[in-house]
């Protein structure tokens, strides 16, 4: 794909990556990704916002054909997929500096081998001329790593983002044209990468609110000619209140645990209370961290193998510490044959949630009427817990 123009001067490059379907080996990608790098042309210098991933370093150089010559290379983040074809780049532009905050050019250095010599640091808040156009640079730890930053183009009002309001889809829009598509792809990328680090995430937004943007300009998918909408649906997935949801992870080996999951959820529906249920044997691990966002209350079902949870279900809790969602509540529930520690060893592995523990509820064997009953019960707890903290 050749550039695309955003605004005279300033253009989009990179690459559209249709098939991928995993990154970092760990986070599934159903609609594929792009990895976006920005060129602006200042009246006395020229700068490349990032690179791009370096299996698709070849459709960069083409793009840059025209460029005779580059001043700068911003690196707003030294994660791979964006710094990985630097060292190529630079070698194509001999004379050009690459711009980083202090802990990502050690990284750079670290990762890429980069030399000293190339770098260019700039500290939070710092600015640095291309003749007609200002670029300013504010430092956002934690979005997703600790050395990330973003880049202001002032006169122009972009906010060139980097990883922050990015989204795995692959597009031939430039401008994103489908607002609900690209909600749920930058929800789902907001769940499996940013939410462990909303809290600062949080200070992050509320230091760019003073900006006024026109464009924000994301490395993964497209770009937001309306930053509100992107901006307030970040607000909500951090700070907005838990919904009257409940996310309920299970597996079941002899139909023990599907039994109580079943009955917990119409009872859970009778109630009033939405319920999204996730059969671990056939989830998408992004759906469940996208309900997690939303989720008032988190129950775990599990039967019990070697004395502990399900090694699907201890993976689904180990998830769910690391993701750190905002619900209120959880609670465990499931299966045994003689015995076991599934309670105490799920609990412990969710220890990062500041959610109330809600009684669980275990059974032996097959449930009985009264195993039904205490199921009824959770159900009847949960509805009175969401109704105390305003969920309903």
């Amino acid at each position: 794909m050749k550039p695309r123009k955003i605004k005279d001067n300033i253009y989009w490059m990179g690459s559209v990556d249709w098939d991928r379907r995993l990154f970092d080996s760990l986070i599934s990608l159903p609609d594929g990704t792009s990895y976006n790098a920005y060129l602006i042309k200042g009246s006395e210098k020229t700068v490349l916002i990032d690179t791009v991933d370096p299996s698709m370093v070849d459709e960069l150089l083409t793009q840059l054909e025209n460029v005779s010559k580059l001043d700068y290379v911003v690196s707003l983040h030294a994660e791979q997929d964006h710094s990985g074809s630097i060292p190529l780049i630079l070698s194509l532009y001999p004379d050009a500096k690459l711009i980083s905050s202090p802990m990502a050019k050690g990284l750079l250095m670290e990762f890429l081998h980069i030399p000293e010599e190339s770098f260019i640091t700039v500290s939070d808040g710092e600015t640095i001329s291309l003749g007609d156009k200002t670029l300013k640079f504010i430092y956002t730890p934690w979005v997703h790593w600790p050395e990330t930053m973003v880049a202001y183009l002032e006169e122009d009002k972009i906010l060139f983002s980097c990883d922050f309001f990015g989204s795995h889809i692959a597009t031939t829009n430039l401008f994103v044209s489908d607002e609900a598509r690209v909600y749920e792809a930058a929800k789902r990328y907001y769940a499996e990468i940013m939410m462990p680090f909303r809290t600062i995430i949080k200070k992050n937004l509320e230091k760019l609110a003073a900006l006024e943007m026109a464009i924000i300009a994301p490395s993964h998918g497209p770009v937001y000619p309306r930053p509100a909408f992107i901006l307030d649906a970040h607000k909500d997935w951090i700070e907005g209140p838990s919904k009257n949801l409940v996310v309920l992870p299970y597996i079941s080996m002899h139909n023990s645990t599907k039994q109580m999951v079943d009955f917990l959820v119409s009872s859970l529906v009778e109630k009033g209370i939405a319920v999204e249920q996730f059969n671990l044997t056939v989830t998408d691990i992004g759906k469940l961290a996208m309900a997690l966002v939303d989720a008032g209350t988190i129950v775990i079902g599990t039967p019990t193998v070697l004395a502990g949870p399900h090694p699907n279900a201890a993976n689904a809790a180990f998830l769910t510490n690391a993701l750190r969602p905002k619900a209120r509540f959880l609670s465990i529930i499931g299966s045994y044959g003689w015995g076991g520690k599934t309670v105490e060893i799920l609990t412990g592995m969710l220890s990062n949630l500041k959610a109330e523990v809600i009684e669980p509820v275990l059974v032996k064997g097959l449930p009985s009427e009264s195993d039904f009953k205490a199921l009824e019960n959770l159900a009847e707890t949960i509805a009175t817990k969401h109704k105390e903290d305003g969920l309903i």
